[in-house]
């Protein structure tokens, strides 16, 4: 890793500070862990970030008590011009969101000095309308420790993968970085948002078709029963955390791709921002596991384009059930 010690705390003309404090309680690493870890893994992680909006994932010191955790969209104002950076109309806040580009290693350094420990970009390069990728997140029943955990996340992402190899659209997988699975398919470069959607909902419907008892599409908490959570809501402007970003979980996991032939050997905890260094030597795997780019099937897309919006069901689910508990007290 590198140095251990900086000399005038500057890094590529980055002032670091406080780099011997945790990173939050239970870390189990410092802030000089987590600059360290960006530094050496930047030309791994930028191209995974490049040009695409990032959102990172920060813990504010605050002194005494629980640090706050917080997502940052907008740059502060405080950022350095070198940063670079692409606004976007956010509809929502009706304003321009400035976000941050993870375009080098300098950046990261700086993020990572600000206490960015998860690093989440956009499905979409800035100024396109295009998803670049299918994403599938797997996500084990509440309640489950991390090993039994990730263990139901696998056996659902080989039900993606066969859906998927049916489909004729291979994927590359990686951890979460916490209990789940993620799946990636890369797209060719005109794919619709909505079309990506579609296809995202029909290939989870049809990996719950495949094995109903471990995996469910239900969006609901409630409705889940202990079952694997197919999450095909990764679309549109939504994020998902990078491949070898780290999460602000015990340890400072990692998210890190994998060989299919390997998920039933490891476990989250196996990769670390102490560990991932070593175990990669010169490779970067997730480069190499990503297939090349694929349209989307016709038949996943007008599949999906059956299902209805898990997000938009799920509210209208919920004012349904919110009145009838409300008529039930009358």
């Amino acid at each position: 890793m590198a140095a251990a010690k900086d000399a005038a705390q500057e890094r590529d003309g980055v002032k670091l500070t406080n780099l011997d404090q945790e990173l939050f309680p239970g870390a189990g690493a410092t802030k000089r862990d987590l600059v360290d870890y960006l530094d050496v893994m930047a030309d791994r992680l930028v191209p995974v970030l490049r040009d695409r909006p990032l959102s990172v994932i920060r813990i504010l010191s605050k002194g005494k008590g629980e640090p706050e955790r917080f997502m940052q969209k907008n740059l502060p104002k405080y950022t350095p011009d070198w940063v670079p950076r692409t606004s976007i109309w956010a509809d929502a806040s009706h304003r321009e969101v400035v976000y941050g580009l993870g375009n080098d290693r300098r950046t990261l350094i700086w993020f990572g000095n600000q206490r960015a420990v998860e690093y989440h970009p956009g499905l979409m390069l800035a100024g396109s309308h295009h998803p670049t990728h299918l994403i599938m997140d797997l996500d084990p029943p509440e309640g489950e420790d991390g090993t039994s955990g990730f263990r139901l996340a696998v056996a659902a992402a080989r039900l993606v993968r066969q859906v998927l190899i049916d489909a004729g659209i291979p994927g590359a997988v990686k951890t979460s970085g916490s209990k789940g699975v993620h799946v990636f398919v890369p797209l060719d470069a005109d794919a619709a948002p909505e079309d990506v959607a579609a296809a995202q909902r029909a290939v989870a419907a049809r990996a719950e078709r495949l094995d109903p008892a471990l995996a469910t599409t239900a969006f609901i908490r409630e409705d889940r029963h202990g079952k694997v959570f197919l999450d095909a809501t990764r679309a549109g402007g939504a994020t998902v955390a990078a491949a070898y970003s780290p999460r602000i979980r015990p340890g400072v996991p990692v998210s890190f791709p994998l060989d299919w032939a390997d998920l039933d050997a490891v476990t989250p905890a196996d990769f670390t921002v102490h560990t991932v260094p070593g175990l990669l030597g010169g490779r970067d795997p997730w480069a190499a596991a990503l297939p090349g780019p694929r349209p989307l099937p016709k038949d996943l897309i007008d599949e999906g384009h059956t299902i209805p919006v898990a997000r938009v069901q799920a509210m209208h689910e919920g004012k349904r059930r919110a009145k009838a508990r409300r008529e039930s007290q009358a």
